[in-house]
């Protein structure tokens, strides 16, 4: 069984950063593939960013180019996403996945919210 927990979502102002951390209890995780995704309110789920299993390749969507970083530790078993120069609209609750194959894990979601 897979287990995902997200943290260090909250309220920042815009132009802030914060960054969410994802602890995997998994066996092999370096053989995962990490992503996050967000939901926003209204919206369908989206990808944010993708890390390979040996963290040697990364992709981002448009909207967050430049300003997120995802990576990973595979000795602790953690993914990060470093999000700086946050904007309202990056307001959503934010899912982190591990893909191994064909089979998707899903943590619980972390509320991040961007407002002044």
């Amino acid at each position: 069984q897979v287990q995902l927990v997200e943290s260090g979502g909250g309220l920042v102002q815009p132009g802030g950063s914060l960054r969410l951390s994802c602890a995997a209890s998994v066996f092999a995780f370096s053989t995962y593939s990490m992503s996050w995704y967000r939901r926003a309110p209204g919206q369908e789920r989206e990808l944010v960013a993708r890390i390979i299993s040996t963290g040697a390749r990364t992709n981002y969507a448009d909207s967050v180019k430049g300003r997120f970083t995802i990576s990973r530790d595979n000795a602790k078993n953690t993914v990060y996403l470093q999000m700086n120069n946050l904007k309202p609209e990056d307001t959503a609750v934010y899912y982190c996945n591990a893909r191994a194959g064909w089979t998707d894990y899903w943590g619980q979601g972390t509320q991040v919210t961007v407002s002044s």
